[in-house]
């Protein structure tokens, strides 16, 4: 018999999934550095942290493994990937790269 558990574990994995696949399609689809950097790094974060979050359900609930490793990568995984693409996509704009052609809005140009 399948368990409330298992079916909230799943859930949690295949909303991880499903969050990579938009990344992906982001990363694919849009029409610069700037927006794909973004793309990649606001859905994957959340993938991650959905999958890591359901497998730690999953093995918690139905095994009684509580695996603190797993609880200390979705906090470092939270930390440290909204930060590394604010400065991949900060680092770009310093070094030249330009924006699309209908962006709308440039807010680091007044402090170039």
């Amino acid at each position: 018999m399948i368990e409330i558990v298992e079916i909230l574990s799943a859930g949690f994995i295949l909303i991880g999934v499903f969050l990579f696949l938009v990344s992906a399609f982001g990363v694919i689809r849009l029409p610069d550095v700037y927006t794909r950097n973004h793309a990649a790094s606001k859905s994957s974060t959340l993938g991650i942290m959905f999958i890591l979050i359901g497998t730690l359900l999953y093995f918690y609930y139905k095994h009684s493994h509580f695996d603190f490793r797993v609880v200390l990568a979705i906090f470092f995984i939270f930390m440290t990937s909204p930060v590394a693409g604010h400065l991949i996509n900060r680092s770009a704009y310093h070094s030249g790269v330009k924006m699309w052609d209908k962006s709308v809005q440039d807010d680091l140009k007044k402090n170039r």
